[in-house]
């Protein structure tokens, strides 16, 4: 009795996973003041809270690399649509927008701005601003922040779809640079976009540079993911190297049938790149359809459209565009013009892409779920029991191991989380208990909104925050 020691949590009995891709070990865990304190064989110990995890995965805390939460965090902290599927910490401020500078933007009815959705009357004039609306709203699990480019291009140009001048362009660095001291890792971008797009090269190099005097990082939605996909993939690299920061590809993918099989060489530059020094990440979402706002020249590409949102025309939502052009006897860009400002789903990707891109050492998983749509793609309620379910145990595209070190342990050295991501003493007590033999997703195109199965207990910073009944 006198070796016994207290702890808050007990977890017994449980497969660890401890986010290094290796295959897991029966052991307990001990968690107290939001640390784990032990984990294996940890001896004589009491808790406050005993949790039998007996046939049961335990895992770091799932690290979603790519969110457009940034709203969402403070209109339902306890942040359900990732909580649900074992997330503990999100990254927000993707594809070029964020909440700050001068944002939301209602004002600015087009990607990347319309993907936060509505501002619900607040305003953050600095980066800072949001911060400390945030803080206020106290989300239940761990924010990694990122600025977005088309934010510092609006807040700085008079005319963010050009160029900036000189005097724009020290504007952009310094709302940059206020950013950083604020607490983001780095700045993202949306060349895709209209604001993001007109950015030439240089000035992106040039911001890059002042990220990385913060040792931040460059997230990028890039130029093309289509036909000039390996051109892009090369622009990044070079920001990277010019800029001096790591790069991560973000929802790395070859759009259009065109262009499926052209992993491999986007991915052999990646690893090139990587094998010269250079620190380089890209993340996935284990859909071969993608979504964000409608346009003709997407729709035209894909196989199917389904047409998720439509401002002026709400009762078009969740039918598909063929069908819509149908009813209304219109060809595609009439109906895309009616429909605008609207979001959509594009069924474009190759399975065999995906699969070659998700396997890959260095690809993250990030869900790209957007909140705010009133009907959303699956992957903002699925992605993560899909990875673990349908690719890892069904699929058999890794082991189980490696696939929750791509969303734990991975993204934790992408994002410089010293202590997250793998389950050690010292570590922070973000922890997924999950069924490894029944971890499924339940979300579909049909009905997004739909809890995964197999997912136990979630532990953040030390507090049960999720327990499956």
């Amino acid at each position: 009795m006198g070796n016994e020691k207290a702890c808050d949590i007990i977890i017994k009995d449980g497969r660890i996973f401890d986010g290094s891709g290796s295959p897991g070990l029966i052991g307990d865990i001990a968690v107290t003041d939001g640390q784990l304190i032990a984990a294996g064989d940890i001896g004589a110990w009491t808790a406050r809270e005993i949790i039998d995890a007996t046939g049961l995965a335990v895992a770091p805390g799932f690290i979603d690399t790519h969110t457009h939460d940034d709203m969402a965090l403070l209109r339902q902290p306890a942040h359900p649509t990732k909580v649900t599927q074992g997330v503990t910490t999100v990254v927000i401020g993707n594809c070029g927008a964020s909440p700050a500078p001068l944002g939301p933007r209602d004002d600015l009815v087009e990607p990347p701005f319309t993907f936060l959705g509505r501002s619900d009357g607040r305003k953050f004039e600095t980066y800072a601003d949001y911060v400390d609306a945030l803080t206020k709203a106290g989300p239940e699990v761990h924010v990694i922040k990122l600025v977005g480019h088309s934010n510092l291009r609006a807040a700085a140009m008079i005319e963010p779809h050009g160029q900036p001048n000189d005097i724009e362009m020290a504007a952009m660095k310094a709302h940059l640079d206020e950013a950083m001291a604020s607490g983001c890792v780095g700045f993202s971008v949306g060349l895709a976009y209209p604001t993001g797009n007109p950015a030439p090269t240089a000035e992106l190099v040039e911001l890059a540079q002042v990220a990385a005097v913060h040792g931040g990082l460059y997230a990028t939605h890039m130029r093309d993911e289509a036909d000039g996909v390996v051109a892009s993939v090369e622009e990044s690299i070079e920001i990277g190297k010019r800029g001096g920061v790591p790069v991560l590809i973000s929802h790395h993918k070859c759009c259009g049938s065109e262009n499926w099989g052209r992993s491999v060489d986007t991915l052999a530059r990646i690893d090139a790149a990587a094998d010269a020094g250079q620190r380089i990440y890209m993340d996935a979402y284990p859909y071969t359809a993608s979504s964000t706002g409608l346009t003709a020249p997407m729709a035209a590409r894909a196989e199917r459209v389904l047409v998720t949102e439509s401002v002026p025309h709400a009762d078009q939502a969740n039918r598909d565009l063929t069908d819509i052009m149908a009813d209304w006897q219109c060809d595609m860009e009439t109906a895309v013009d009616r429909l605008s400002p609207a979001k959509a789903v594009y069924f474009q990707m190759s399975e065999e892409d995906l699969d070659r891109i998700l396997a890959h050492p260095r690809c993250m998983v990030g869900s790209d779920g957007m909140p705010s749509d009133d009907h959303p793609h699956p992957r903002l309620w699925g992605t993560f029991p899909r990875v673990l379910g349908h690719y890892a145990r069904d699929r058999k595209l890794f082991e189980l191991g490696q696939a929750i070190r791509k969303i734990t342990a991975l993204p934790a050295e992408c994002f410089g989380l010293a202590d997250r991501g793998h389950i050690a003493a010292g570590m922070a007590a973000d922890l997924v208990i999950f069924d490894p033999d029944t971890v499924t997703d339940r979300a579909t195109y049909e009905m997004p909104e739909r809890v995964s199965e197999g997912i136990a207990t979630v532990i953040v910073g030390g507090e049960v925050r999720y327990e499956r009944r």
